[in-house]
């Protein structure tokens, strides 16, 4: 059986994630800072409490024979930056940037071992100007460059890394946040749209890379809470 490690397990991209590949028979390892509210429980689901603001917690994992990393894990906050907060700021990185680079390189011996998956779940912010999101938009562009350099680095092993940069998505990204989907299906992304998107590159032929995929809805729309 193979085994995947998914970061944000408990809601949103990363819980659907956690469920394909479930049904794909993966072991998962989940990651999460809470998992109060996760209504999945599934013998091959393992939840794996962590603040990825803790550098030296991510260093601690032990678990071995990972053929897949999903980073879906993610915070934003949108604001004129001068009115941003520095712990915000940080939040983002530690998050957005630095816990995915952590995670690839605690898993990455064994990622290689296997001809592997890295699937970064960045965000279309990341590859365009983002109003108001400049740090959020920064930590994206970032993780989405190191994607791209780690496969460049990594390709001769067999590693396959997967930006995937999405649009607004329906997910509890949007909880605090001052704006949110409209009611229009037509105006954002399912989390199972993605997991799909990952099962689909997943059954490509060996030796074909999808290595950047952008999703978007059909319509551009947000509404103010």
């Amino acid at each position: 059986m193979k085994s995947a490690v998914v970061s944000g397990a408990s809601s949103g991209i990363g819980l659907a994630c956690a469920k394909k590949l479930l049904k794909l028979d993966y072991m998962v390892y989940g990651i999460s800072r809470d998992f109060s509210k996760c209504t999945l429980k599934d013998d091959k689901f393992q939840e794996i409490v962590l603040d990825l603001q803790d550098a030296k917690e991510i260093k601690k994992l032990k678990i071995k024979n990972i053929s897949l990393l999903i980073n879906s894990a993610g915070v934003g906050y949108f604001a004129p930056h001068q009115e941003l907060s520095f712990d915000k700021i940080e939040q983002m990185i530690a998050v957005n940037l630095t816990a995915p680079i952590l995670l690839a390189k605690v898993f990455l011996k064994d990622l290689k071992l296997h001809h592997g998956y890295i699937f970064n779940i960045n965000s279309i912010s990341g590859i365009q100007p983002a109003l108001f999101g400049a740090a959020y938009g920064a930590s994206k562009a970032g993780l989405k460059h190191f994607g791209t350099s780690l496969f460049k680095e990594a390709r001769k092993s067999g590693l396959k890394v997967i930006n995937i940069n999405p649009d607004i998505t329906n997910t509890p990204f949007f909880d605090n946040l001052h704006f949110e989907p409209t009611d229009d299906s037509l105006t954002y992304i399912e989390p199972d749209d993605i997991a799909d998107i990952i099962e689909n590159v997943l059954n490509l032929r060996e030796g074909t890379v999808m290595s950047d995929i952008t999703i978007e809805p059909q319509k551009f729309q947000v509404r103010k809470k």
